[in-house]
């Protein structure tokens, strides 16, 4: 019996062996890199002390982490729900303060003790302890507020084992409910107390202190005494700034960069002037320090607390880099050194450029980038060429440019190659011998493009302006720069990084630029830089005396072929930069859309007698009757994108051509609906013209809505929330069996309406963001990026989202290589590009083409950064890892003899027959 149980297994086992599929073990992380953040610190707790020295971590990222103190690494990390689920609004670890007043030991016999507790969200209100050694939850409990609204700008602090939570009703009172932590019972009733003066700009909370500013006074109340007493403190002048709190002083605020105490029994050092402050302990006494950011140099002291006399020990000054931003104190801790002679601190820095920076001994010891954590823009760029390569294409260059006189004198150009060829030698031989010129700084970081041009220079550009160079084989960071007071333009616009000379062009340098807004004024900002060096250049930062409405590239270049900047200000007044490209811009169109109101409208740009003028030539409304409908999504057109193919060949042998307009461009709407909850509208508009091509409508539909638009087709996710699941649908457009102008597309005399084929799939996973793969000359077949909530990028080919899958397989279907329709979209593992490693938070994905025709370069953006390469039609142009050159060269060898001795004997053979 046993015999035939394992007889019977034999099958099953075999199948299960033919459906495994994995990664080799030396193909991990060969062609790809991860990059893990944590964002922007919010709290932090730095113990050097305890027996595994860490550093305690909560961002506005909604992630709490356990970070080494010694290299900054990740030890563990939890990301929470999103906001506002998510939002961390206290983080409380046991034993960190000088006072007993947070320990959390567990009682006996019970496990509601914590390492940390956090408490997060507002509705409902998420309490949560931890265990810090390995990152798991030990317990939680939740409260529903009656007021949602209110409950947004609740509070937390945790005093002596309770929570107290407070609720503040603006110009009216504040709600106080007091909460055993670990448990969540209520302690008693909510009490309310009467303060008509509190408004959300101008208070704060400082330990058990609810303080508000009122001119030149403090008004203040303690939340946990008996008798709640309105506290008066007077100000020698009225606050130019917010008021913030200094955590470990309880009723004690930052006024003006001085300390200002509302608590009696609380005193404070008031000739302390600095940026940031924090209280801790050193020597068993209770310290405050300070930091002070002045002309690039941090300095750093401290007082004791009930003396306020120095703390020499402490006190250091270091030069800070200015990419880091300006630092703010978070947390600190001493330990005594191995020698035993003094104490060594770490302090450790927020900075306005989201780093995390940790100071020891008068020296940054370690630094993470938090701001990739939130890419809002990339480019890749090609690298400079080497020496040998840079001569050649200057000759060949000049033989472009001059090529009559080269077929006049071909004795001159013959001349200029030997010549050329002698300074290599020359060079090579100098080199050798230890006499050449030193290596250029970016041939010394190894910055050379390679032969298959896929090397390249990654450009980040992050949401607080801060913009990073990234080697996208190894991850290295080889510049970084920081853009301060900055931020995206109005109408829900991004900053925009725009690539205005790229490095084909030798011996001249490629030339980027950063678009934002001045986050002071309103006005424009532009700054452009060598994205190879990440030095300022063309005049670096440039301050616009206007707003910023619209812009866009030109498509012609003057000689220096810096592609230039046409700009639509909020007057509807052009500008071009640099400004000697000007000309270029006649004859340019434009269009702007209004997010809110959902409407279009479309100019003409002109220049005439030296100057640029810009007229109104159509408008379009969206909003629908009522003006419900708001723009939720736009997409155009990759401006670099080939299209190798200008049809499609049917069963029948006849092309179907498709609809190819390069000013094309999709808007989808959403509204609420009495009916279907939620309508979802999508427009494809030219945009030159202003005409609308195609639209359609989905009912009970909603976001998160991702959209992809190439070529004559574009694909769009959704949440249906009929069936409650996610959806793609799939739209391809085409002329008809002929084509109106096969050389030069025109929007002013375009042809009919064209034909639409559109088709609905089913994807098991919640779609975050989509992406076309593209290539040189776009010969490779197309494939759609699919990154997921889970973190997971899937590799979709085309084929399977084609809209034009018959229902039931037949012959011309067959003939044309379509697929039957299934309504399920397959997600096999091997389609996932990224295998295991995940992307949190995954936002946005970038693709860009590479040197060769079968890759494509892509990026992942989100809480992480990922970036590979994929072959969407496979490695068609280059040879394989596995090559055997060892057996082609025998065989070659073995092919050429032979073909040498049988070409031998047949001649002697023939010589033989010869003399018969």
């Amino acid at each position: 019996m046993l015999g035939i149980n394992v007889l019977a297994g034999i099958p099953i086992a075999l199948l299960l062996l033919s459906t495994c599929s994995a990664l080799y073990e030396d193909q991990i992380k060969k062609f790809d890199w991860r990059s893990v953040h944590v964002g922007a610190l919010k709290q932090s707790r730095v113990d050097l002390n305890h027996f595994q020295p860490r550093l305690l971590v909560s961002t506005h990222e909604d992630v709490v982490a356990l970070l080494c103190p010694k290299t900054g690494a990740i030890v563990w990390r939890q990301v929470l729900e999103q906001k506002p689920r998510g939002d961390i609004k206290l983080l409380q670890v046991s034993g960190f303060s000088v006072d007993s007043s947070d320990t959390a030991a567990a009682p006996i016999g019970t496990n509601l003790g914590f390492d940390m507790l956090t408490v997060q969200g507002h509705a409902p209100a998420l309490v949560r302890g931890w265990n810090t050694n390995i990152g798991t939850i030990e317990w939680e409990w939740s409260i529903n507020p009656l007021n949602s609204e209110k409950a947004q700008d609740a509070v937390w602090f945790y005093s002596n084992s309770i929570l107290y939570h407070i609720v503040p009703a603006w110009r009216s009172h504040l709600e106080v409910t007091a909460y055993f932590a670990s448990s969540g019972h209520s302690t008693g009733s909510t009490s309310k107390i009467m303060a008509s003066w509190i408004t959300r700009e101008s208070c704060t909370l400082s330990g058990t202190f609810y303080v508000c500013v009122d001119g030149k006074q403090l008004i203040s109340l303690d939340l946990v005494s008996k008798s709640t007493q309105v506290i008066r403190t007077a100000l020698e002048t009225e606050p130019q700034g917010t008021i913030q709190a200094v955590e470990g002083l309880n009723g004690v605020v930052i006024v003006d960069g001085k300390l200002v105490s509302v608590n009696v029994n609380q005193a404070v050092c008031r000739a302390l002037q600095g940026s940031s402050y924090l209280v801790g302990s050193f020597n068993y006494r209770k310290i405050v320090v300070s930091a002070e950011l002045t002309s690039g140099n941090l300095k750093i002291n401290a007082v004791y607390l009930d003396n306020c006399t120095p703390v020499a020990e402490l006190q250091q000054s270091l030069q800070f880099p200015e990419h880091f931003g300006t630092p703010t104190l978070n947390s600190f801790d001493c330990k005594l050194k191995r020698q035993g002679d003094g104490k060594s601190c770490m302090f450790v820095f927020s900075t306005s450029a989201e780093s995390i920076v940790a100071v020891q001994q008068g020296k940054v010891r370690w630094s993470r980038e938090e701001a990739l954590a939130n890419v809002i823009d990339s480019q890749f760029m090609d690298l400079p060429l080497a020496d040998t390569e840079g001569t050649l294409e200057s000759e060949m260059k000049g033989k472009a440019v001059d090529s009559t006189s080269f077929d006049r004198d071909i004795a001159s150009a013959f001349l200029r190659r030997i010549s050329t060829q002698a300074v290599q030698i020359r060079s090579l031989f100098l080199h050798v011998i230890g006499l050449g010129p030193p290596p250029t700084d970016t041939q010394r970081a190894g910055l050379v493009r390679d032969s298959f041009g896929l090397h390249k220079m990654l450009v980040l550009l992050t949401r607080n302006g801060k913009i990073f160079g990234v080697d996208n084989i190894s991850g290295k960071h080889h510049w970084q720069l920081y853009l301060p007071k900055v931020n995206g333009f109005d109408n829900a616009e991004q900053m925009r990084l725009i690539v205005q000379r790229t490095a084909k062009h030798f011996p001249l340098q490629p030339l980027c630029a950063i678009l934002a807004k001045n986050s002071i004024n309103g006005n424009g900002v532009l700054y452009r830089f060598n994205p190879i060096t990440g030095q300022a250049t063309e005049g670096g930062l440039l301050q616009l005396d206007f707003k910023i409405k619209q812009l866009s590239l030109l498509a012609e270049t003057e000689k220096d072929f810096v592609k230039g900047i046409l700009i639509l200000d909020a007057s509807n007044k052009v500008h071009v930069y640099p400004q000697h490209a000007t000309p270029l811009a006649n004859g340019m169109y434009l269009y702007t859309a209004d997010v809110k109101s959902a409407q279009l409208e479309g100019y003409f740009v002109k220049y005439a007698g030296g100057k640029l003028s810009c007229t109104q030539i159509w408008n379009a409304r969206l909003g629908g009757h009522n003006s419900e409908q708001q723009i939720i999504a736009v997409a155009g057109k990759n401006p670099i994108e080939h299209v190798h193919s200008q049809g499609r060949v049917l069963g029948d042998r006849s092309v179907l051509y498709k609809y190819i307009n390069p000013n094309l461009v999709a808007f989808v709407t959403q509204a609420p609906d009495a009916t279907h909850k939620s309508v979802l509208n999508l427009y494809l508009v030219d945009v030159v013209s202003g005409s609308v091509i195609f639209s359609m409508t989905h009912r009970k539909v909603r976001a998160p809505l991702s959209i992809v638009h190439a070529e004559n087709w574009l694909a769009y996710s959704y949440f249906n929330e009929k069936v409650r699941r996610t959806e793609i649908t799939t739209i391809e457009l085409y002329e008809g069996k002929g084509q109106a102008n096969s050389s030069v597309w025109s929007s002013l005399q375009a042809p009919p309406m064209p034909l639409v084929e559109r088709q609905s799939y089913i994807i098991p996973a919640i779609v975050e963001a989509l992406r076309e793969t593209i290539t040189e000359r776009g010969i490779t077949n197309k494939h759609v990026l699919i990154g997921t909530a889970s973190g997971s990028i899937i590799e979709m080919p085309w084929h399977l989202l084609d809209p034009r899958r018959p229902i039931a397989s037949t012959t011309q279907g067959r003939e044309e290589g379509a697929i039957p329709y299934i309504p399920e979209l397959p997600l096999p593992t091997e389609s996932h590009i990224n295998y295991n490693q995940t992307v949190a938070r995954l936002r946005n994905i970038y693709t860009a083409p590479s040197g060769l025709e079968s890759t494509c370069l892509v990026v992942a953006t989100g809480l992480d950064l990922f970036v590979t390469r994929v072959a969407p039609s496979k490695t068609f142009d280059l040879l394989k890892e596995d090559f055997d050159y060892i057996l082609i060269s025998i065989v070659l060898v073995a092919l050429t003899s032979g073909s040498l001795i049988v070409k031998h004997l047949a001649s002697r053979k023939l010589l033989k027959q010869a003399w018969k």
